[in-house]
Formats: structure tokens, sequence, C-alpha cells
């Protein structure tokens, strides 16, 4: 069945699609542009910016309990520690305080979701500006109260940023606003360069690499462009999501790509497309871009509130998870690494979600399906075939037949090699195991549904969902399925995010696929077809052989 321009794996988290205006938008012609600048431009434009009228020095702190078990010295630059819990107050104020006193007097525009709209509210009054933020609907209440509480005037537009962008650019037209660009502006990355210039102020010594996350690439251009001209032999090194590599993608074309959609998981680097110039810095600068999921996002979180007691967002714990991955491949005993803990704007709400795959992301957990005989005492010797390992999680309920599938999690100090021995072990045993420890599907929906299989439902097709987390979300659903299509199997759980994540079991004969492959145009949720799943098959319908 061809499903167009939403056919998506939606590993790691959802996706956005659909952002032919943000493309547009954020493509906009800009005399900074224009011609290429010399390196000595941006250093001089670094050592002058104007952002310690709103932004402090954050410290450099050590993390003794990491560096123990990576065995090497890992510092964490703090900027969850500003006054926006966020680095993005650099930039913006830096480009702000260099317009003249008649184009501010104009007022400011941006869009955003988070982090660059609270930069620009506290910039603007600090400067005594009007600033117009135009945010989705669906931004969480705190975000947006905090730019009203700055003087900021918030506009809520659209379901998504690329509406809400679409806006911002329309104001900027109709009342003569400047615009704000988050990333591809030269002043804006001279701002997010000071950190560059900190960190080697702050240490003296060697530094192996820097660990910088990027979204558009502002921050990782200021930085490289900063620490590779005064210490080239320092590395700096980008860190993306695995479903939202914009430079990384780039970077391996050697020019600017447009991904068909991004995961928002770490919803701050949650960019399509890297800006020309920052593309432009960063190839030159960048050593490499390393890719991370969410689940090694989760447990950097873990890792900065283990050895800070800071709740990092996503995005703020994305560049120590990169370096995790780099010292893992590089091996201990080596230099100190530098990661950038570049935000703090966390809805309290995604703690459980984080909470939950942060063990999973350490490889400190594996979650098994696994095929048991259905007769009396199997369940006490498969306990026993796992040993004295800590058990996290066990679902179970009796299916008629021979035999019965479990969804099991089991705690793993040893880490990965521990996994590939249980794994090898219980395979021994005689029993079917399949690793579900990187299956989202089953991550996500699976394991708080088991118990729930069905027979005769040799039509049923799995889909995964996101769409926009508001009221009439759900309602556009079902009204797009209207009454043509039965619903098997639904499930729903919040995690706190500004999307939602359905899994939705739709009976669709073989003679309707065309007509359902047009109702999921009509509906334009970003989907994925999880109906050969394995942990659907073992635990959700008895129509298919596990």
């Amino acid at each position: 069945m061809d499903r167009g321009p939403h056919r998506q794996a939606l590993r790691g988290g959802p996706r956005i699609g659909r952002r032919d205006g943000l493309d547009r938008a954020l493509r906009k012609p800009s005399e900074h542009h224009a011609k290429t600048r010399p390196v000595t431009d941006y250093i001089k434009k670094i050592l002058s910016a104007r952002v310690y009228d709103v932004a402090k020095e954050s410290p450099l702190d050590p993390m003794p309990r990491l560096s123990k078990r990576l065995g090497r010295p890992i510092l964490l630059k703090r900027e969850d520690l500003q006054p926006v819990f966020s680095f993005k107050l650099r930039g913006a104020y830096n480009k702000m305080s260099g317009l003249s006193p008649e184009v501010l007097a104009l007022g400011v525009v941006c869009a955003s979701a988070g982090n660059h709209a609270q930069g620009v509210a506290l910039g603007a009054q600090r400067l005594g500006v009007r600033a117009v933020i135009v945010m989705p609907r669906t931004t969480p209440a705190i975000k947006v109260d905090a730019c009203r509480a700055r003087g900021a005037e918030v506009i809520l537009h659209g379901d998504a940023f690329d509406e809400a962008l679409t806006e911002a650019r329309r104001l900027e037209a109709e009342q003569n606003l400047t615009f704000l660009h988050p990333f591809d502006d030269p002043e804006v990355i001279a701002g997010q360069g000071t950190i560059g210039m900190e960190i080697l102020q702050q240490h003296s010594g060697p530094i192996e690499a820097i660990f910088v996350p990027v979204g558009g690439g502002g921050l990782a251009a200021g930085i490289a462009t900063f620490v590779k001209y005064l210490r080239p032999g320092t590395k700096v090194i980008g860190v993306e999501p695995d479903d939202a590599a914009c430079m990384k993608a780039a970077m391996d074309a050697g020019e600017l790509v447009m991904l068909p959609s991004v995961g928002l998981f770490a919803d701050g680097v949650a960019v399509r497309q890297a800006g020309a110039e920052t593309f432009r810095l960063c190839r030159e600068h960048l050593d490499e871009v390393i890719t991370v999921d969410t689940d090694a996002m989760c447990a950097a979180v873990k890792d900065v509130f283990d050895d800070t007691r800071a709740v990092s967002e996503p995005s703020g714990a994305l560049s120590l998870a990169g370096a995790k991955v780099y010292a893992a491949r590089e091996g201990g005993g080596g230099g100190t690494l530098v990661a950038i803990s570049s935000g703090a704007n966390l809805n309290f709400d995604r703690l459980r979600h984080i909470a939950e795959r942060a063990e999973i992301g350490e490889e400190r957990e594996v979650l098994l399906g696994v095929t048991i005989p259905e007769r009396p005492g199997a369940y006490r010797a498969f306990i026993a075939a796992l040993g004295p390992r800590a058990i996290t999680e066990f679902n179970y309920r009796y299916a008629h037949g021979r035999e019965a599938r479990i969804f099991v999690g089991i705690n793993l100090p040893g880490g990965k090699p521990e996994k590939r021995a249980l794994v090898a072990a219980l395979t021994a045993e005689g029993y079917a195991v399949h690793d579900l420890s990187d299956n989202e599907m089953a991550k996500v929906h699976a394991r708080y549904m088991v118990g729930g299989r069905a027979e005769g439902l040799a039509d049923e097709r799995l889909y995964r969902f996101q769409f926009p987390e508001r009221p009439g979300a759900l309602m556009k659903f079902l009204d797009a399925l209207g009454d043509g299509f039965n619903i098997t199997l639904f499930h729903y759980r919040n995690h706190g995010a500004d999307y939602g994540r359905v899994l939705a079991g739709i009976d669709v004969p073989e003679s309707e696929h065309a007509r359902f492959a047009a109702v999921l145009e009509r509906l334009g949720y970003d989907y994925a077809d999880e109906s050969r799943n394995p942990a659907y098959a073992l635990f959700l319908n008895d129509s298919i052989s596990g």
C-alpha cells in the first residue's frame, strides 16, 4: 500500500512532516549570506559579543560519578543555569543589542516553541523593546507564561512550528518588525560562540574534545569556529538525535539537505535543515557529528541528575550522550571531555517517560519477548533460568494453546555483554527469545497491552500515529476514519509532550487498501505501519505466527 509522503519508520519518537512553509521561511534570502566572512571576523565578533548584560559565565562542573565510570574526566558546561535556563539568550541578545535604535523602536518578532522565545523575551525586556513571539497552540503553558511574564506579546497560531513561523514572517512584513532567526545569523552565532570562549578560559589544561548539541547549527558553528582557531588540537564534535540529524546529512552530502521529517523527542533540536552559514562553518571546523537515540538521551538526563541533581531537557543532555558514545568508542584513560548542558526547560510530565527509558539507554535493562510452554511449572522454570538477576517488569496472561508469551524486563548490571550471555543462555534452554529493547512500538505501547490478544482478525492492520496534543485531535482522527473502518485496537498514553502517540488496530480488507490509504493522506498525521512488528505477533494478534 502506497502511503505517500507519510511513509516513515518513526524510530526513536514521533516526527514532524509537511513543513513546506517552514522550509520557505527559513530559506528566506538574507544579506548576511551575500559573502563569506573570514574566521577572524567571527573571532572578533565573539570576543566583543554583548551577552553579559543578560547572561552569566556559566560554571564548568566536574561529573565525578560519570568520570569514574568512563575512565576519563568529564566536565559539564552548565548553560541550564542561565536566567532562561538555556544558552539561547546569548545569541538573541547579541543580535538585538547590535540593531540601531531606529530599528529597535519598531520591535522584533520570532517564532519559537521554547528556548529561543524566552531568550528573545528577556532581551527585549532588558532593552525596552516590543517583542512579538508566535508560538504553536500546542506549546506548554509553562513556556507561554514565561514569555508573557517578561512582557512579550505572545500569539498562539497553528498546531506546529511551521505554521507559527509562517505567521511570524507575515507579521514581520505587515508591521515592519525585525525577524530574529534562531540560528542562521552571524550575530546569533557569535553570541553562542562565547560559550567556547568561556570553556577555554575556565579550563586551561588540555581538552581532548568538546561535544555540542546541534539543531540548526548556531551553537556548534560559534563554538567550533572559536575553539579551532585558538586550540586546533581540541576536537569539536556535534551531536544530533538519529531521527533529526540534518547537519550530519549535510556533512555527508557536502551540501544542505532537507530531511523529510524529524523526531520531536528532543524538541530543542528538531530542525529539518541546517542554516547555510552554520553549515559552512561546521563543515570547516567540526571534526565529526555523532548521532544518538532517544534511550541514550534519557540515560544522559539521568547521568546529569546523578552528578549535579539538575534535570536537563532531552536536547540539554544530547551532547553528553554523544560524549558517552565517543568515550565507549575510544576507550578509557583518554583526555578530558566537555559536554554542553544546553537547557533545562522540561515539562515535569515528561520525567516519567525519561525515567522509564534511562536504564535501557544505559544498557542496564533489557526488554525481552519470550515464548514459554503453557503448562504448570513453566513460569517457575523460566524465573529460575534468569538466575539471581532483578526483574524490572513482567507481563503475562493465560492464552489457550500450548505456548505462552511473556514480556519481561531484566536488570543487567553487566550491560551489553551480560545481555548477550543471557539471551544465549535462554536460547540454549529452548526458549524462543525476541530482544525488544530497541523496538519503539513495544516500549511505548505493547508492554502496557500484554493480555489483549484477539483471534479472527486476519484483516487487522496496525499503525502508530502522532498528532498535536490538543483538544479535538482525537476526534479529528475518528472523523477521518468515519463509519467505514472498524477500530479493533487502541492504545494512547500521555508522555507530557506537545504531541500524542497512538497505536491503533484497524480492520482493513484487501479490497479497501486503496481507500484506506486515501483516508490516511487526508488525515495528515505522521504514521508508521507496525503490522509486521514482532511485538504485535507475540502479544496482540493470534492470527499471526510469532
